[in-house]
């Protein structure tokens, strides 16, 4: 008899392996990613990876009346950049930076963290370099990779294609949530992103595409890398910087700016009858003004769909102590605009200066 997950010969049946599915390789690759989840194991976790289900306790994480904040996302077409330039690396730090970015704008510290990795055909060594870029998103944000679920799904990926979505779950003492507090003559601050993150790349792959560039190509914007290499810097994980103001008591409010950009994130976190003024004052990053240049993008377009240069938006009253303690954690940031009294539903209002974007970069 064969096994399982053995081809079957012309006499011994139909096989799961010869359906498309190699259960031998989905178990070599539990092995090879079980010292990369190890990696990432913090105060709380029970067990490790193998079993059905993770176990996590908040008691012995140190939390006395927590409440739970869950957040899930994915990659986006940023994937077919990593697919078709053979870099897998570090697609897994975005998946962690978007998911747990969403749970420290509510003051939560993210506790744990969960893959869905799915595939037409698996290959070992591609998933694990992808794995081993979602350990060290988790170590960077402080949050465990405890499980996951490898998906091989012939017919439904095309060969060579595969697809990322993760699942975080972090915790907030009750009373201390974010947003609270925001008032009119509060401060904007900006956090700078690492470039476009992991919105926008359906626009980028077409602006790219249709100035004729393969993924190889020098990257104008990025001396000394290619469109790929620089296309595919992971977006940054601000989880550190944010609780670092949350637990000092210094922050209102946190925004993280992904696709819809400041005018479709920022209200989200402020109370009605108020506007946030924002001045585009800050330096936009080289590879901003290359999209805007390349595909003749105008700059209303061009803030609906990036986030411009600025990753994460902070609220605070005292923006002196604030710009102090980021700038020790290494932060660069800016001071972009204030709280102003506004109609019912919250918004931003967004003045540009002649010519924006302009970059901080050599072009």
């Amino acid at each position: 008899m064969t096994s399982d997950s053995e081809e079957a010969g012309p006499d011994e049946g139909e096989s799961y392996r010869g359906a498309g599915v190699d259960i031998d390789a989905a178990e070599a690759l539990v092995e090879a990613i079980k010292p990369l989840a190890a990696s990432t194991r913090r105060t709380g976790v029970v067990g490790g990876i193998g079993g059905f289900g993770a176990l996590f306790d908040l008691k012995a994480a140190g939390f006395r009346d927590p409440v739970l904040v869950s957040s899930t996302d994915g990659v986006g077409t940023k994937l077919k950049i990593a697919i078709e330039a053979g870099r897998h690396d570090t697609v897994g730090i975005d998946l962690v930076a978007m998911c747990v970015n969403d749970l420290v704008v509510h003051g939560a510290e993210p506790l744990f963290f969960l893959d869905y990795f799915a595939t037409g055909r698996l290959s070992v060594g591609e998933a694990r370099s992808v794995v081993a870029g979602i350990a060290e998103g988790c170590q960077r944000a402080g949050c465990a990779l405890v499980g996951g679920e490898t998906a091989e799904l012939p017919g439904l990926y095309a060969e060579g294609d595969y697809d990322l979505a993760g699942f975080a779950v972090g915790a907030v003492e009750r009373g201390t949530e974010l947003p609270r507090g925001v008032a009119v003559g509060d401060t904007v601050l900006g956090l700078a992103s690492s470039g476009v993150h992991a919105n926008g790349y359906s626009l980028v792959r077409r602006l790219v595409g249709r100035a004729g560039y393969g993924w190889d190509a020098p990257a104008a914007f990025a001396p000394g890398q290619t469109l790929a290499e620089a296309l595919l810097t992971p977006t940054r994980i601000y989880v550190d910087a944010v609780l670092a103001l949350h637990r000092a008591g210094l922050l209102k409010a946190a925004a993280h700016i992904t696709g819809g950009g400041l005018r479709g994130n920022l209200p989200r976190v402020l109370p009605a009858g108020t506007i946030a003024r924002i001045e585009a004052c800050w330096p936009v990053p080289a590879v901003f003004a290359w999209l805007a240049e390349t595909g003749c993008v105008a700059p209303k377009e061009m803030l609906r769909v990036f986030n411009c240069g600025i990753g994460m938006v902070l609220v605070v009253e005292d923006p002196i102590e604030a710009e102090r303690r980021l700038a020790g954690m290494g932060e660069r940031v800016f001071r972009i605009g204030r709280i102003e009294a506004g109609s019912d539903e919250p918004g931003v209002s967004l003045e540009l200066p002649e010519g924006w974007p302009r970059s901080d970069a050599v072009m």
